[in-house]
């Protein structure tokens, strides 16, 4: 008795394991979005806008995740946010994540309704994903890509952007 407790317990953790060590996915919106964003430091912001759904936005990821890592001692931030359904965190979102073991900052932008708020985001992006914008406050830098990106031109771009 004592022996299959323990087997079933082991089993268990083989499951249960890789969720809890992977990051949190917060579901967020808009105005955190905002504040994340609008931060008054000479950080380089990556801002990718994307979705599992979305096949070029799940292409372009590991891009994104290579420049994260190289970059991870300078300041340059890469964020994730998500645009998936809210109803899709735990059940796709969260998994998808985990999965693919990407470690850059995630959120998921619980806003279902782009109207309200995209125009302040990027008056030019009617919401189609991929979407990427890179910032930098204090140089008041606001680059806006509304296509997907190989890793060439990503890092072309952070190379240029960085100084």
């Amino acid at each position: 008795m004592i022996k299959s407790k323990w087997i079933v317990a082991f089993i268990l953790s083989l499951f249960v394991m890789p969720v809890a060590s992977a990051q949190s996915v917060k579901a967020i919106k808009f105005d955190e979005l905002e504040k994340m964003l609008k931060r008054d430091d000479d950080t380089l912001r990556i801002v990718n806008f994307w979705a599992t759904w979305c096949a070029p936005c799940v292409k372009e990821l590991p891009y994104f995740e290579r420049l994260n890592s190289t970059y991870k001692t300078e300041k340059i931030r890469v964020i994730l946010v998500s645009m998936d359904y809210f109803s899709d965190l735990n059940s796709k979102l969260k998994p998808f994540v985990a999965k693919n073991k990407i470690r850059s900052k995630v959120v998921l932008l619980n806003e279902p309704e782009l109207e309200s708020w995209v125009d302040k985001l990027t008056p030019e992006w009617p919401g189609a994903v991929p979407m990427t914008l890179i910032l930098n406050n204090q140089k008041k830098l606001r680059h806006f890509i509304e296509k997907p990106l190989n890793e060439t031109e990503l890092n072309l771009l952070v190379k240029q952007y960085k100084q």
